[in-house]
């Protein structure tokens, strides 16, 4: 192990400093019933998110149109949430961010609701706009939020927690969201999505405390972020590390069919396992992300170049492959909970939701990119060339971590910026 990686690993970030927080907001012990409200909420916007893949079919006969025009059901989600992160903090500054949280739950009520009684493409297309307003404005402050919930040592737990809604929605909503379609309807699957929604805005009605609002963002406070070397680096990381890996996955199906030539089935337990691996990666990158945020990137994204090699290199043999694609969705699992701890340390407490947008669009842009770049690849190359794509760009992402990380600011108090540890 190189100097320079050591030197990372064995670095440990400081937690926000206490001092630059509202003296009523230093909290000595954490508020997990909080924490585990965004959790639900979380699960709850996540699972709406991803039911149309496993719904579309039957969603595309009952509104009339083809199934390529209802997958755009799913585009306006993300395109809808990117553009939320980015606005949240700015449309709602001055309002409490509890009554924000609530409205935002509300909003998955509404959208299942109103897709549950869809009957055309547009009525359709305005549900899942409602619902990315939702995702994309709750995920952008979810990092902030927690911060003000949980002592400074007990964030990273808190993050693994919040993302371990993620993964149980990731793991979930497609098979669970398939079989009831199956069994009782794909509107059916909506309207419980919506009694879901109403449990858990119960639960934040219940137990979220009072967060007034913090500072007064507005777009010159989004540029002035992107300035930061420490928070530019941050962005980077991401939109190089997640490009890669969505250009991947993106594309395992077609690689597990024409590679190892797993059958339909088998496919089915390896992608199964890629959820489940992502679920225990999350945990794990937790834990890493307690002693360093930046080790738990560089964890993730190594780990993702050294599975695509060995797809690369023995992806014929079809054990190789389905033990690489679990490990990938561990490998990732690491990455998010990584990403945004990191990224709610370098920035000024203030500005911890507007950076939260800007790790929402980084995410987006990654995603959009990813898929495309991986498309061109894919047509040009096969897939091979879009698993070589996805270790390059999580080496490249790993390896500007390890060279600029240990230089990038770590500390923001009270605006002077210290150095890294």
């Amino acid at each position: 192990m190189s100097n320079s990686l050591s030197a990372t690993l064995d670095a440990v970030e400081q937690p926000p400093d206490s001092s630059t927080l509202p003296a009523d907001e230093v909290r000595d012990t954490p508020a997990w019933a909080a924490v585990v409200s965004l959790t639900l909420g979380v699960f709850g916007l996540v699972t709406a998110e991803f039911l149309p893949a496993s719904l579309l079919t039957p969603m595309a006969a009952d509104v009339g149109v083809s199934v390529g025009v209802a997958g755009q059901a799913v585009t306006a989600t993300a395109v809808i949430a990117g553009i939320a992160g980015l606005a949240a903090a700015i449309v709602t500054r001055g309002i409490d961010r509890r009554i924000v949280v609530w409205s935002l739950t509300s909003l998955l009520v509404i959208s299942s609701i109103i897709a549950a009684l869809a009957t055309d493409l547009a009525t359709l297309l305005f549900a899942r706009v409602l619902l990315g307003i939702g995702l994309g404005a709750f995920w952008s402050m979810v990092a902030a939020m927690a911060m003000r919930l949980v002592p400074p040592s007990a964030l990273p737990k808190a993050m693994s927690l919040i993302f371990a809604g993620v993964s149980v929605a990731t793991v979930s909503a497609a098979p669970v969201g398939a079989y009831l379609g199956e069994v009782l309807g794909w509107r059916v699957v909506f309207w419980i999505v919506a009694l879901v929604g109403v449990g858990v805005l119960a639960v934040q009605m219940a137990v979220l405390p009072r967060l007034p609002a913090r500072g007064a963002p507005d777009v010159r406070t989004l540029f002035k972020l992107l300035g930061r070397p420490s928070i530019a680096l941050v962005l980077a990381s991401i939109v190089v590390v997640i490009s890669g890996h969505f250009a991947g996955f993106t594309y395992v199906r077609p690689f597990l069919e024409q590679i190892p030539r797993l059958s339909v089935e088998a496919i089915s337990l390896v992608l199964l396992a890629f959820g489940i691996g992502g679920f225990l990666g999350n945990l794990v990158g937790g834990a890493i992300t307690a002693r360093s945020a930046k080790a738990s990137v560089i964890f993730g994204a190594l780990l993702i170049v050294a599975t695509a090699s060995a797809l690369l290199l023995a992806g014929t043999l079809p054990v190789v492959s389905a033990v690489a694609v679990g490990l990938w969705g561990f490998a990732f699992g690491a990455l998010p909970v990584g990403f945004q701890t990191w990224l709610v340390r370098v920035a000024p407490p203030e500005e911890a939701e507007s950076a939260g947008g800007l790790l929402v669009a980084a995410f987006q842009i990654a995603i959009a990119s990813g898929a495309v770049f991986g498309g061109l690849l894919v047509d040009g190359f096969g897939t091979l060339g879009v698993i070589a794509y996805a270790a390059g760009a999580a080496l490249i992402g790993a390896l500007a971590v390890l060279a600029l990380g240990s230089r990038s600011p770590e500390r923001l108090d009270g605006g002077t910026v210290t150095g890294a540890h």
